[in-house]
């Protein structure tokens, strides 16, 4: 898959590339929006013995394709690497794509590229507040970069409230569902039909 990734990257990226040299690979645990896709980490060292980490993700078609009429990619990864460098306004340096052995869809990125994240749950309700608006307002301009319609966007949005109410509404939902799920999951727990695992029973595993 390798060369077929670098293949993928502008030529200042692979000149920065060739200086690093791939020593393992590692499949990773997903996350929840991931879960059923093959994900793994790739870690190379430079001539210093530095590493850095590439992610490589398996990527499947959008669910939204089937509403859309518009011309589609063939390889579900190059969908979203354009999708990122379109809405981002800086996006990962090594962003790429691939197919694996077996013809899955892959792409590649920095599995940590120096981003930070905020801490939310230290945040009072005004610095919470204008977080959520920097976070709103970043969002509808990649939105607004991306599909070039920004007055469209404004004018489907309005000027009342029924928006801003539809996620909150769905937010709540969401919410209270997660929790009756955590119920059924800690019930089935107790009565061991299923089993489960502390963190303390996982870090074991890697006690030498």
């Amino acid at each position: 898959m390798f060369p077929q990734y670098v293949k993928t990257l502008s030529h200042d990226r692979r000149a920065l590339l060739k200086h690093f040299t791939a020593q393992d690979l590692a499949f990773k645990v997903v996350g929840v929006g991931s879960v059923g896709t093959r994900c793994l980490v790739l870690l190379m060292t430079d001539e210093l013995g530095k590493p850095m980490f590439l992610q490589i993700k398996e990527a499947r078609p959008s669910v939204i394709e089937q509403y859309f009429d518009a011309e589609r990619l063939d390889h579900a990864g190059e969908r979203v690497v354009r999708g990122q460098r379109v809405m981002q306004a800086a996006s990962d340096i090594f962003l790429g794509w691939a197919i694996g052995p077996s013809g899955r869809h892959f792409y590649f990125r920095q599995l940590r590229d120096m981003k930070l994240s905020a801490n939310i749950e230290l945040f009072d309700i005004d610095v919470l507040e204008g977080y959520a608006r920097l976070c709103g307002w970043i969002l509808a301009r990649a939105h607004a970069k991306a599909s070039g319609k920004a007055i469209e966007i404004s004018a489907y949005l309005g000027q009342g409230t029924q928006f801003a109410e539809a996620p909150v509404a769905y937010s709540k939902d969401y919410a209270d569902q997660v929790e009756r799920d955590f119920d059924l999951f800690t019930q089935a727990v107790g009565t061991g039909r299923i089993v489960a695992r502390t963190d303390e029973d996982m870090a074991a595993d890697f006690h030498v």
